[in-house]
């Protein structure tokens, strides 16, 4: 393991950004209030077309708060070094992110009526998002190619551990009344229908226009050229986006694109047989 990366109860995260002080003080002191929305999610998930969903839900579709507050800062992640300083800050209902696998996750959650929206996404997306963030973000060592990082996605040595673990401790709660999960694909094959699903879920009562807004506003284009959602205020000693868009397609199914035939039949081997028994028909299996 690289020196920028350390070990949390066998997770990989990463120095500067998280230490054992934030992530213990995440995992056993955080305080969860009940009014509380989490949106967690496996890093390149869509992480960031959630919190501008759900902050526009929150704010009726107006997009004031998200053309002026920067994405991170509206909501920010709860495990993170300095976090805590904005979030003590924020108005309820708080809406708060996390890449955190379940069993890190607050403790104080699991005693809250708080909620949680988890995203997923086809891990050969995820694979190819990660490979291409690793470009831009100088967290990460350049990833020497995209069998280098495969390997190391099958074997769990990427920051947050295991997409497989993640996703499968996740999917313990899927029956449970605060817990909501959904799609990257479901989300582009109908943004609407999900929207308006995930206010049923949030119990936010919003009419036809409020929701024609928050789709109009939460579409890749609209995100894209918002400065606020964009990443674009990040310096550029700490995301580098001369070498490629942090909102890069916005698709799914790009991974055919640098998937080579062998890679794509491993990688299929790996995954039935670490989801044989998850019993969850996911939404990209209908079209991988």
């Amino acid at each position: 393991m690289s020196s920028k990366y350390f070990d949390y109860k066998g997770a990989t995260f990463v120095k500067g950004v998280h230490s054992e002080e934030s992530l213990t003080y995440a995992e056993n002191e955080f305080e969860v209030f009940d009014d509380d929305i989490y949106n967690v999610t496996y890093p390149k998930s869509g992480t960031n077309w959630m919190i501008e969903i759900l902050n526009l839900i929150k704010n009726k579709g107006d997009h004031t708060i998200s053309k002026t507050v920067p994405i991170y800062t509206r909501s920010p992640w709860y495990e993170v070094v300095g976090s805590q300083e904005i979030i003590q800050k924020m108005e309820p209902p708080r809406i708060i992110c996390s890449h955190l696998p379940h069993y890190i996750f607050a403790k104080s959650y699991f005693k809250s009526k708080a909620k949680i929206i988890y995203t997923m996404r086809n891990p050969r997306d995820v694979i190819v998002s990660l490979y291409h963030f690793t470009k831009i973000l100088n967290i990460f060592e350049d990833a020497e190619n995209l069998q280098k990082l495969l390997d190391d996605f099958i074997k769990g040595n990427v920051l947050y551990g295991s997409w497989f673990d993640h996703v499968k401790g996740w999917m313990q709660m899927k029956d449970d009344s605060r817990f909501f999960f959904i799609t990257y694909e479901e989300l582009i094959q109908d943004l609407r229908g999900s929207v308006v699903r995930i206010c049923q879920f949030l119990g936010q009562e919003l009419n036809d226009a409020q929701i024609d807004l928050v789709v109009e506003q939460s579409t890749f284009k609209s995100m894209k050229e918002n400065i606020m959602s964009n990443w674009s205020q990040i310096p550029s000693e700490v995301m580098d986006q001369s070498k490629g868009s942090f909102l890069r397609k916005g698709i799914s199914g790009d991974w055919k694109n640098h998937f080579t035939v062998a890679q794509s039949e491993f990688f299929d081997k790996i995954y039935h047989e670490k989801m044989k028994d998850i019993n969850i028909n996911f939404f990209w299996e209908q079209s991988s």
